[in-house]
């Protein structure tokens, strides 16, 4: 799948449903109204859909949310996709997490050839934590990730930098990675969907970031790629990667190979703008995959250069109106 800028997509990130069990005030409302489950596709539904994606040139495939291991069942699927890493169709199936459920699934995912996850944590203070996520349970999340550590999957801490809230943590968080052998990457809180704040308040750019790091620490240049937006270095002293998604200080659009389908098959070309596919229609309309092929070539040659978000103290509007949770991290 080539779109309308030469830049081939061969990435695909699936959100299996918006729900979770944290309400983290940078994406989401603490009394948030989720999706009907009438059209929330099943589970054969997504595998099918994910099928038709992987025919038409997807090689690597994110889980994502809401928080994925909430849905129920949703190994099934895992197992199902993991056949495509067998027969070589799949060069790599992940998932993004916030830890919350991996003591019960880390071991599972390793066994459906799951071999790396990225586990969304903000702070290594319980309070703090507590505050960020409303209701998440830190040791439990710690928990999570020592089982996944424990299982063999290779953890990545994604954290997203928060101005006033985890400035002064980043510090600490690197050196924790660095003890427990992980990798982190840094992401700048992007302006989706109403939260009740105003982003600008949230937005603390990593260009400034990287800069006060690289005072203390030595950032070596990587070439580290993932297929995802981040760049990286190299944190000499720890021997971690460290990586930073920067959409609003830094656009990253000009090597974007991705797209995002819903749980409701709604099919986002790009995570910053509002134009869609509806995959659902000709999903349940038509047996005949040729038919889902179709459309999604259409949606393919509409794909945007870049995305339009922006933080401005005086723009009280978010970019975007969805919530990432209901796109997908």
């Amino acid at each position: 799948m080539i779109d309308p800028f030469g830049r081939r997509v061969d990435y695909l990130r699936v959100s299996v449903t918006d729900r979770c069990d944290f309400r983290c005030a940078y994406c989401m409302s603490e009394d948030m109204t989720f999706l009907p489950k009438a059209e929330v596709l099943s589970l054969e539904e997504l595998e099918r859909l994910c099928r038709t994606f992987i025919d038409l040139g997807v090689r690597k495939m994110r889980i994502t949310g809401g928080e994925p291991l909430v849905r129920r069942n949703v190994m099934w699927l895992f197992e199902q996709l993991g056949r495509q890493l067998d027969n070589g169709r799949l060069d790599e199936l992940t998932v993004t997490t916030n830890g919350s459920q991996l003591t019960r699934h880390a071991a599972d995912l390793y066994a459906c050839g799951v071999r790396r996850i990225n586990v969304s944590l903000d702070t290594l203070n319980p309070d703090k934590f507590l505050a960020i996520t409303r209701w998440g349970k830190f040791d439990r999340v710690m928990a999570g990730i020592d089982a996944a550590q424990a299982a063999g999957l290779a953890v990545k801490i994604n954290t997203v930098a928060v101005r006033d809230f985890n400035e002064d943590e980043i510090d600490r968080m690197i050196a924790w990675c660095g003890e427990r052998g992980l990798d982190m990457t840094l992401i700048e809180a992007m302006p989706m969907g109403d939260i009740g704040l105003n982003r600008a308040d949230q937005h603390l750019a990593l260009s400034d970031v990287r800069q006060d790091l690289a005072q203390r620490w030595t950032l070596q240049p990587s070439d580290h790629k993932t297929g995802g937006p981040a760049s990286y270095v190299t944190v000499a002293e720890t021997g971690r990667r460290l990586g930073f998604i920067t959409p609003l200080s830094h656009n990253f659009c000009e090597s974007c190979n991705r797209v995002r389908l819903t749980c409701t098959g709604t099919l986002f070309m790009c995570l910053g703008q509002d134009d869609a596919a509806d995959l659902r229609t000709p999903l349940r309309a038509s047996s005949d995959d040729e038919v889902l092929a179709q459309a999604i070539h259409a949606a393919i040659a509409r794909k945007p250069k870049g995305h339009d978000f922006i933080i401005d103290r005086n723009v009280a509007n978010p970019a975007v109106a969805r919530h990432m949770s209901v796109t997908g991290g």
